[in-house]
């Protein structure tokens, strides 16, 4: 008797690393699978779940006794698989609910397979038995059903091998069991293709038994290169990766992408040098990539890179010639010295090259110097700045290059940049100057002239003044230069002798000094005064009484305007008048009643459209200050320095900010900071400003220590002395006079700013007094080149 059982079958989704060899769920025609005998297994047309049509195999002989029934399937192609797995899905019904049954009866059945290198099988071959099958495991349900039950879907699953034949059957044993095969899945497992320390490993089927560890070569994906060798990975038994081995990094001119697994080229404009898993970066200063997947950025024209640079550094370029070549000539000999390059080319290999020509006027022509011409230390790849030059002929004309060289100087097409001095042998230095004499002297100055050697032999540049104290010795002298033939001593010691001379220079180097003269200051603080000399005192003593009238005028003005609600342009008329032809005072902002009224009236409005903030440049008390353009109706565009007035500002922040520009708008001098306008009826308020190229003067003579002229440094002095001296005929005190409050223009103009903590003018012993770093800078500047400036500079 057969007993129909129910068929349902249960979804199953097959994993990513599974890879199905059969599968009866898809079979769509009789699966007309072999069975011995053929009273055993039935195959039965049925659906799933889903109302899919399925094949399934039934067995259920429970009344008969001895039962031996065997399903074998079609044959299997194992494609080089070591390992297969078998998932079964099958249902059995309880012995207990079968009703009359002999003890035979089974809930189990047995799984075997059968390995052939073709399809030979056939109804009698192999014998049905264990041997030649071999049995993989005895099946049993976790579930069993009664007949008054729907069938449960049990799914087990078994695995075998090693494998070795082409292929290989399945067979089912059925000792006596009601049940029903409903699907039969066979399929095996692999490790998919995948990407690990960017190299490609393939898939990869795992080893015969499930502890198995089965190596996978890999290979670098595009564009990248091996680090580290072999290149593999272990597969295990349940298909995944584990243990990589080795890596691969991407190449030059190449970056990572897509979370490490592939190496995309670089874009223009940008490099990577080196193999490894560095990013791109932009291209150093002077250089370009113009296309992609660079692994260095070419120079710009005019620019190198020295066979030492690194791929990674900036392009540079040659060195301007050298400044400032002195030459002493003594006879034969001379010495040379210059200052470095102002502009080194973005290096600091700098080097120098000394070049000797000797000329012959007669011809027109130079020619390189005799071998047995001496440059010392040597005349090539010299670093210092100095040589001397012997063994030269005698009534000579030379002519020397200084040449500035540095790493990338052989790099460029041109010759190095140099500076030329021409010097003529046996060339006498000046006589002696003629007596010394004393014109004037006070208690800590005296005043001396001379006249000239008698035989100058070329053009004096200058005169050397030697002094000391008579008692004191010549091991304690001091010296000072002048350009002219007399000068004053300063910071003598009162009622002292000292001992005097003088000698001249030509490019021939210094003549022999006077003969020394003794000279004393005098014992008085102050020596008499003509009337001709106290004349200035005269009519200072004038000035500052004028002075302190206008000062008495403007202030009963003020409290005029404080008892009075007059208009606004009487006020102002009476305020801003010219008391006197040329003097204008300055007025208090902070006397108006409405601190805005002094805005509107010495600050111009600027419409916001006109202004264009382009970067930050730095940050104060108020806000931000930064660089920008203004472009006014009628006017070209110019750089102009704004002032920002941060968010959330009190009414008081807003008063003190505003105040600093109706300060500003009342001067008009060209050392003090010019006020462009202020911006008042937007956000944020802003105070525009011209703008000063080089900044602040203290972080600016930092930055270039070393690099000006005493005529330079003394002009900028005089700069700002000039505006300090404006403000004071003004009648304001600025109260922060010092270097960083000094800005300084592209042309060197130095301009006095930051008004913030001034007031009007009062009569205030107490306040400390602010001084310049720059004339500390140019004091010790002094000193380290044993200069002084004479009375006339």
């Amino acid at each position: 008797m057969r007993y129909k059982l129910p068929c349902r079958i249960l979804a199953f989704e097959a994993l990513a690393w599974l890879e199905t060899l059969m599968d009866t769920k898809w079979a769509t025609t009789e699966l007309a699978w072999t069975a011995h005998p053929e009273t055993g297994w039935e195959e039965v047309s049925g659906y799933d779940d889903a109302m899919n049509p399925i094949r399934t195999y039934q067995v259920c002989n429970v009344r008969e006794l001895n039962q031996n029934n065997w399903l074998r399937s079609d044959f299997i192609p194992r494609k080089d698989v070591l390992r297969v797995y078998v998932e079964m899905k099958f249902t059995v019904r309880d012995c207990n609910s079968i009703p009359n049954i002999p003890g035979s009866c089974k809930e189990t059945f047995n799984l075997f397979y059968y390995e052939s290198d073709s399809d030979s099988a056939t109804a009698t071959s192999p014998f049905w038995m264990e041997n030649p099958y071999v049995k993989v495991d005895t099946i049993a349900p976790d579930e069993s059903f009664s007949m008054l039950e729907s069938g449960r879907v049990n799914t087990k699953v078994r695995s075998f091998g090693p494998l070795s034949k082409a292929g290989f059957y399945l067979a089912f044993q059925d000792l006596g069991a009601c049940m029903s095969l409903i699907s039969v899945r066979v399929f095996y497992k692999k490790c998919s293709t995948t990407i690990a320390n960017f190299a490609v490993f393939p898939e990869t089927a795992t080893g015969a038994e499930a502890t198995s560890l089965v190596i996978a070569p890999g290979t670098c994906v595009p564009n990248a290169l091996e680090v580290s060798v072999p290149l593999k990975l272990y597969c295990n038994g349940d298909g995944e990766w584990m243990v990589p081995v080795g890596a691969c990094t991407c190449s030059a001119g190449f970056e990572p992408a897509i979370k490490d697994t592939q190496c995309q080229a670089c874009s223009p404009g940008t490099f990577k040098s080196k193999q490894g898993d560095g990013l791109c970066q932009p291209c150093p200063a002077n250089s370009r990539a113009s296309s992609g997947a660079s692994s260095v950025c070419s120079c710009r024209n005019g620019y190198y890179r020295s066979d030492t640079d690194s791929p990674d550094s900036a392009c540079t370029t040659v060195p301007s010639a050298p400044r400032s070549v002195i030459s002493i000539v003594n006879e034969t000999s001379l010495v040379l010295e210059w200052s470095d390059p102002r502009d080194l080319g973005g290096r600091e290999d700098i080097f120098y090259n000394v070049i000797c020509k000797k000329c012959l006027p007669e011809r027109g022509m130079c020619s390189r110097c005799d071998d047995n011409v001496d440059i010392s230390p040597r005349h090539l790849g010299l670093m210092q700045r100095r040589v001397a030059v012997r063994n030269l002929q005698a009534h000579t004309q030379y002519s020397f290059e200084i040449q500035a060289v540095n790493g990338v100087s052989n790099k460029s097409p041109y010759t190095p940049q140099f500076s030329t001095v021409n010097i003529t042998t046996n060339q006498a230095a000046p006589s002696a100057v003629p007596t010394v004499h004393l014109m004037a002297a006070t208690a800590s100055t005296m005043s001396l002239s001379w006249l000239p050697p008698e035989k100058p032999n070329g053009i004096i540049l200058d005169y050397e003044i030697k002094y000391h104290e008579k008692d004191q010795g010549e091991a304690i002298a001091h010296t000072m230069t002048a350009q002219r033939s007399n000068a004053r001593i300063e910071g003598l010691k009162a009622g002292t002798p000292y001992v005097v001379q003088v000698r001249a220079r030509t490019v021939a180097g210094y003549g022999r000094y006077s003969s020394p003269a003794d000279f004393s200051t005098n014992l008085q603080t102050d020596p008499p005064k003509s009337w001709q000399e106290q004349l200035p005192l005269i009519v200072g003593s004038a000035t500052a009484t004028l002075v302190f009238i206008i000062a008495v005028v403007v202030i009963a003005i003020v409290c005029l305007r404080k008892q009075r609600n007059g208009s606004e342009s009487e006020y102002t008329e009476k305020l801003q008048q010219y008391i006197t032809p040329g003097m204008k005072v300055y007025i208090d902002p902070f006397t108006y009643e409405d601190p805005n009224e002094a805005v509107r009236e010495f600050a111009k409005e600027i419409d916001v459209s006109c202004v264009k903030i382009e970067e930050v440049i730095g940050a104060g008390e108020f806000g931000e200050v930064c660089r920008g353009r203004l472009k006014l109706p009628g006017r070209r565009e110019i750089i102009v320095a704004i002032k920002t007035l941060k968010v959330g500002y009190t009414d008081r922040q807003r008063r003190d900010f505003l105040s600093e520009a109706s300060i500003m708008g009342q001067f008009d001098h060209p050392n003090i900071i010019r006020l462009e306008g202020v911006v008042t009826k937007s956000r944020p308020v802003m105070i525009v400003t011209e703008f000063m190229e080089n900044g602040a003067l203290d972080s600016f003579l930092r930055l270039n220590d070393g690099q000006f002229t005493v005529i330079q440094l003394v002009g900028m002095l005089r700069g700002i002395a000039a505006g300090m001296k404006y403000l004071s005929d003004m009648n304001y005190v600025h109260r922060d006079l010092a270097a960083r409050n000094i800005l300084v223009n592209s042309n060197l103009v130095c301009k006095v700013s930051d008004f913030g903590l001034s007031r009007f003018l009062e009569d205030d012993p107490t306040d400390p007094t602010y001084t310049s770093s720059l004339v500390c800078y140019l004091k010790g500047h002094l000193l380290e080149k044993g200069e002084v400036v004479e009375e006339e500079k």
